[in-house]
């Protein structure tokens, strides 16, 4: 499945808004560009607010995101986090009219050829990728909700959280991975095993949420009606729990998943997600991007047969 595809052609039914419930107005309120933190009794919330983009990320958004965390885990009265997006969807990805369709080398995350991969990784998506884990990181557990879709650097973001409901018609998945991206947080293998991770990733093909929830991507899918209620109800069970309880149950968990070798995997998916944008492939895509613009040049991308299409690096 294309996600564009389904943003730019699906019924106006696939893409209704989740209506979040009004948080009340004694929560917290902190001065944020790209997100919304609130706080509703032990309740976190920290909204992705880009609504008009679909929560398109930007540079700014992954560090907002790490403070928002920061300031759930100071926060004595917190015990849990609830993490979704504003609007049509949970996140729709890297912004590419930023990343993509802009000249080589000023565009954020490229560079003109012969390319640096220290600054790429050190500069633009180490930092990135850090920001998204502090979900993982965090040590108040992290609820997230998807509704709409999760694609690609929006898949990321959700992945690093510690339980996920979805909505059975929202989408999950990482087209990227077909040309131009490689999934930094490298959380899929971890999730769902080898060979489905495999699936996945060498197709960049999206899967709704209830296929989600049968392979274990995802914890839970529902009817997108009762994702909030839902959602809800396990949030404020957790939030029931001593502080102290939580902590030890988390980390004892992402322990044993750290173990399995977690950091090394993400600093080479960083590093490789440099190179794709960078080979002989990437550069041309991103000259595609400023030909026809981005959306035009990923349906291409996903619908297509970019090895025929494209220039090959004869690998």
């Amino acid at each position: 499945m294309n996600v564009l595809k389904y943003i730019l052609r699906a019924p106006t039914n696939k893409l209704q808004s989740v209506c979040h419930r009004k948080l009340s107005t004694e929560a917290t309120k902190m001065n944020f560009e790209t997100i919304l933190y609130t706080k509703v009794g032990r309740v976190a919330h920290i909204a992705l607010n880009r609504p008009g983009s679909l929560n398109a990320i930007t540079m700014d958004m992954p560090m907002e995101l790490h403070q928002a965390v920061r300031a759930a885990n100071a926060d004595d009265d917190v015990r849990v986090i609830l993490l979704y997006g504003k609007g049509k969807a949970f996140c729709s990805g890297y912004d590419l009219k930023q990343f993509a369709e802009g000249e080589r080398g000023s565009a954020p995350g490229s560079q003109t050829m012969p390319w640096c991969p220290y600054k790429d990784y050190s500069q633009v998506m180490h930092p990135c990728t850090d920001a998204f884990m502090s979900l993982w990181r965090s040590l108040k557990p992290v609820v997230c909700k998807i509704h709409g879709y999760a694609v690609a650097g929006g898949s990321d973001i959700a992945l690093c959280s510690d339980i996920i409901y979805m909505a059975d018609d929202a989408l999950i998945g990482y087209p990227p991975s077909r040309l131009w991206g490689c999934p930094t947080t490298a959380m899929w293998v971890y999730r769902v095993g080898a060979e489905k991770a495999k699936r996945l990733l060498l197709t960049g093909d999206l899967i709704d949420g209830q296929e989600a929830a049968r392979i274990g991507l995802v914890c839970k899918s529902v009817p997108a009606a009762e994702l909030d209620s839902e959602t809800d109800r396990l949030v404020n069970r957790i939030a029931s729990v001593p502080t102290n309880q939580l902590f030890f149950q988390k980390q004892v968990i992402n322990q044993a998943v750290e173990q399995m070798g977690l950091a090394s995997t993400q600093r080479l998916a960083t590093i490789f997600d440099g190179m794709t944008r960078h080979s002989p492939e990437g550069v041309a895509f991103q000259e595609r991007c400023r030909e026809v613009g981005f959306k035009e040049a990923v349906l291409e991308r996903d619908e297509g047969d970019w090895g025929a299409q494209g220039p090959s690096s004869k690998l």
